[in-house]
């Protein structure tokens, strides 16, 4: 049973890997990630050098927090764009001034030009990357089907951004030794235009988006995102872990130097150690993930994802050794690969579609603020308590938190277990199945139970329609005219007839045994059935079906008012 359970999983990382191969637009969605953010890496590689030559380490942290400030105020100010039209063109937008900057910042290097257009034009980049991550988390359920699909796009996705992590500086470092800064510069620009190309030809259902004059401005569309988070204790208990994670992955960029100078006596290369090892393990702990697809435990291994970005750095502070130090940062990357393939992913199925990118506009302000309050507690704590007291403080605390929410995190996942278990049965129904996966979970978020006893009838010929109806368990014949015409089971469904042609009840449906059904009513129905041309094709496709077989020989007249 072990060996046999260990090759299912196996099988299930593989095809996590392979799912994301095989769907078209999810490969071009993640190759863009992959060049944008080898970008971003390579590009502040660059930008680190041309402000050391100008004015030192000081120089170094102020472009930092210059480019910093701006997106954690204008992260969700802007995220509202990608909610109002499709998402692809927003990142397509993105990519291409992301590209005109950095090639700008290019030739001004190459030209010996003044370096505050340089710092200028780094700024105006940021921002735009700022964008680029929520809309990027926004996208990617709608080109997935399942939450199996999503939680294997968000694996991918972490092992990408690790491998940029690594890919971005390397790539910098190989070609600052053979030519110069703006030579890197330029190859960053070139990476950004290929991820603005790789959605070019996207093709998927975008759900409907309201009219333009409905719109309202930035300003208070941003706060519907933050309304959405603060009434949903799920992602407000998800967000609050994400800053409590990145107010330590701040902290450690501080610890980090001075772990490695004043703790361990390894000198300024012992900081890149220390921090290539956190590298080496979001990598492996990227594919480690992958084999967490499908296990129905995301909440779980966040917690645990959590707990591990603090807890090592407890035990660095009792054990300060490099021999024990380098392996314990490794787990730090893990933890980080964990909580981004079970934080997106729960995220993305909790959160509405429609404020998908604005809620995680709202993660991506956090997550700079707190890295910016991390390095500044550390700073404090080092002085206050020394180095191996701030290690062993500030690494308390994410697991600490960790521990006090897994519980809440394991309802999240129960919750979760019961929306795939509505979204499975959805999905056998021919006019669903081709639905994207926000539009089948705003569905099933809409399901209604109804028991039937055996002999009883669900709806009358002539009556008003109102109501679809799923069957989950039982068979039901339907009556037309008084002759039984079609006998219908589990995973079907009926009532739709009424709905799609806004007329009366064309049948009687009467309880073949006891029935236990799902009923969406007409206001949750029509919007998102008529909403995707895909879906709406194939309702029309199953009414002409069933009215070929069976027409009443009284038509009913369109009931006044109804749906």
């Amino acid at each position: 049973m072990g060996v046999d359970g260990g090759r299912n999983r196996l099988g299930q990382a593989a095809a996590a890997f392979t799912s994301n191969w095989r769907n078209p637009n999810l490969r071009r969605a993640q190759l863009s990630f992959l060049g944008a953010w080898t970008a971003e890496w390579a590009f502040t590689v660059a930008l680190g050098i041309v402000a050391y030559r100008d004015g030192g380490a000081a120089a170094v942290g102020l472009v930092g927090l210059l480019r910093m400030l701006p997106s954690a105020i204008l992260a969700p100010l802007l995220s509202p764009i990608a909610d109002r039209g499709r998402r692809e063109r927003v990142l397509v937008l993105v990519s291409i001034v992301r590209g005109v900057a950095t090639a700008a910042a290019a030739l001004v290097v190459a030209l010996s030009g003044p370096t505050v257009v340089i710092y200028a034009l780094a700024v105006l980049s940021t921002i735009a990357a700022t964008l680029y991550r929520p809309a990027h988390s926004a996208l990617l359920p709608s080109l997935c089907r399942t939450g199996y699909e999503l939680a294997s796009a968000n694996v991918v996705r972490g092992l990408l951004d690790s491998a940029a992590t690594l890919v971005g500086p390397l790539l910098a470092a190989v070609l600052l030794q053979f030519t110069g800064v703006d030579i890197v510069f330029a190859v960053a620009a070139a990476a950004s235009f290929w991820a603005a190309a790789l959605f070019v030809r996207l093709k998927y259902d975008a759900p409907p988006r309201p009219p333009a004059p409905t719109r309202r401005n930035l300003a208070t569309e941003a706060a519907d995102g933050v309304r959405a988070v603060a009434q949903s204790r799920g992602l407000t208990l998800i967000l609050g872990l994400a800053a409590a994670q990145a107010l330590t992955r701040g902290a450690l960029t501080v610890l980090s130097v001075v772990v490695a100078i004043e703790l361990l006596g390894t000198g300024e290369p012992g900081v890149g150690a220390l921090m290539t090892a956190v590298g080496v393990g979001a990598v492996l702990g990227s594919l480690a993930a992958s084999l967490l697809v499908g296990t129905g435990r995301l909440g779980a291994w966040f917690a645990v994802g959590v707990a591990l970005w603090g807890l090592p750095l407890t035990l660095v502070g009792l054990i300060p050794q490099e021999s024990a130090a380098l392996p314990l940062l490794a787990f730090i990357g893990v933890g980080n690969a964990l909580i981004d393939v079970a934080g997106f992913t729960l995220i993305g199925r909790m959160a509405p579609d429609e404020v998908l990118a604005r809620v995680f506009g709202v993660l991506e302000s956090l997550v700079t603020v707190f890295i910016g309050i991390g390095a500044i507690v550390a700073s404090l704590m080092v002085e206050w308590i020394g180095v191996q007291g701030a290690l062993v403080a500030i690494g308390l605390l994410c697991p600490v938190l960790a521990a006090l929410s897994l519980r809440r995190l394991r309802r999240l996942d129960r919750s979760v277990g019961d929306l795939d278990v509505d979204v499975g049965l959805l999905q056998q129904v021919p006019m669903f199945g081709t639905l994207p996966l926000p539009a089948v979970e705003q569905l099933a978020r809409g399901l209604e139970p109804v028991a039937v006893p055996a002999g009883r009838v669900v709806f009358t010929q002539g009556d008003v329609g109102d109501r679809y109806y799923l069957i989950e368990s039982g068979e039901v014949d339907v009556v037309g005219d008084g002759q039984v015409v079609a006998t219908l089971g589990p995973g079907e469904g009926f009532g739709e007839i009424a709905l799609l042609r806004r007329t009366r009840r064309t049948a009687t449906v009467v309880a073949r045994s006891e029935l236990r059904l799902r009923a969406l009513s007409s206001d949750r129905f029509l919007p998102v059935v008529l909403g995707y041309t895909p879906s709406a094709r194939q309702a029309a496709s199953v009414v002409d079906d069933m009215l070929h077989r069976y027409e009443p020989k009284e038509p009913f007249e369109e009931p006044p008012g109804s749906l």
